[in-house]
């Protein structure tokens, strides 16, 4: 495991983090989404950040279309952001999202309570989004295992789930989260609010202009 440090923790859960960053930007011209620029500074950098501030136990980047270029933001960010990670890289991206979750989820480490599944192009995720969405897993029925936040009828990221649930998709040869999600619904907690940092992503250049965001 490389070394980017520490800080204090934001919960008393034991966080483990998931960014995905394997694909390709095909439809912005085939460029890596997660060195898409805010305030000068990568989305990469700004999750890091983040992540910085929450303490997690385990942080693993997926990369995958553009690994030499998240591969050299992650070593330039060692300079600044002490924050321990893992960086595994899925050799097939071509095979879609659900690919990287599942080479994420097989090599997660057993020190954990909870798991944060985030994007790498949500510009709008800082530390508040991922608080709410811990705070909101502590106040859960006992019998549900997901965190799932809802802006309306849409869908929202990051989603967090138990280790016990992770450990249940793991038993199950290519599951994912989004799969086992829809056949046990009665385990998902619906966070409803309208924070639309949950649903704002980077799709198009229209994206790109709408959230204020820039190309190297």
């Amino acid at each position: 495991m490389t070394t980017l440090g520490k800080a204090p923790p934001a919960s008393k859960l034991r966080l483990a983090i998931l960014l995905l960053a394997a694909g390709e930007g095909s439809r912005l011209g085939s460029i890596p989404k997660a060195l898409l620029k805010k305030d000068g500074e990568s989305l990469l950098k700004h999750f890091c950040q983040t992540a910085l501030a929450l303490s997690p136990v385990q942080f693993i980047i997926v990369n995958g279309f553009h690994a030499e270029a998240i591969e050299a933001e992650m070593a330039g960010l060692k300079r600044d952001i002490k924050l321990p990670y893992h960086l595994v890289s899925n050799a097939h991206p071509e095979l879609g999202q659900s690919s990287s979750v599942r080479i994420g989820l097989e090599v997660l480490g057993k020190n954990y309570d909870v798991l944060l599944i985030a994007l790498c192009d949500q510009p709008a995720i800082g530390q508040k989004e991922i608080v709410d969405l811990l705070n909101q897993y502590e106040k859960r029925n006992a019998s549900q295992e997901i965190v799932l936040p809802m802006v309306g009828e849409q869908r929202g990221n990051p989603v967090l789930f138990s280790k016990k649930v992770i450990e249940d998709i793991l038993a199950v040869p290519a599951m994912v989260c989004r799969p086992f999600m829809d056949a046990y619904p009665e385990l998902v907690h619906i966070f409803a609010t309208d924070n639309e940092a949950y649903i704002l992503d980077v799709d198009t250049e229209e994206d790109i202009q709408k959230l204020g965001l820039q190309r190297d």
